[in-house]
Order: structure tokens, then sequence, then C-alpha cells
């Protein structure tokens, strides 16, 4: 008697992001939903995040010359962001439920260490 095994549906690889010019793909870094006090803030009232990882870096903007200068972040770096710049990612479009952004990179404040 033959025993049949059971295999894993095959999962949908995440689609690779290669961000165009000057532009770095940011995954946002969750607020914490509960203050010091207790207080519990709502999704409604959250405001946007303004920390993330950068997880993918294009290739950097060409100058008058037709030069390539080079993005000064990498992958991996945590950076601070201007609060109302760049472009939402819908969710899903990575395979999980997080929340990214295309940002450019003068739109970048700082680069945590």
């Amino acid at each position: 008697m033959a025993t049949a095994t059971k295999s894993k549906p095959a999962r949908a690889a995440a689609p690779r992001v290669v961000p165009l010019g000057d532009r770095v793909v940011v995954k946002q870094t969750r607020q914490d939903e509960v203050r010091a006090s207790g207080l519990v803030i709502p999704d409604t009232a959250r405001e946007k995040p303004q920390l993330g990882q950068v997880i993918a870096v294009g290739p950097g903007r060409l100058d008058d010359n037709g030069k390539r200068v080079i993005i000064d972040l990498k992958v991996g770096d945590r950076v601070l962001y201007a609060k109302y710049s760049g472009q939402d990612v819908p969710r899903g479009v990575f395979g999980d439920e997080e929340d990214y952004m295309i940002l450019k990179e003068s739109d970048v404040l700082a680069k945590l260490a």
C-alpha cells in the first residue's frame, strides 16, 4: 500500500523591483500603536511613518553631461525621509502585507547609524 505524499503548493515569487534613476524603494517602519501612557492610537489617527529600510536602489540619475551620479544609499540602510514625499506602493505588490514607498534620493533626509 503506497502512501501519498502531500506537496506544498508553489508560492509565487515576489516580484523583483528595480527603481529607475535616483529613486529608492523603502519598507516603512510601523509606529507603535500604544503610547507609553497606555493610550491606543487607532489606524485612522496614526501619522504616516517617516522611518524605513531601503530594499532597492536605482542606478542613479544622469547629470547634464550624461554621466551617472551614483546614489549614496545602499540596500539595508535605515533612513528618515520627508513627511509628505514619495509614492506609496499598493499593498500586496511584494507578496506581503507590508507598506512600501518609492522615494527620490533627495527626499531622504538622513541615514540612521
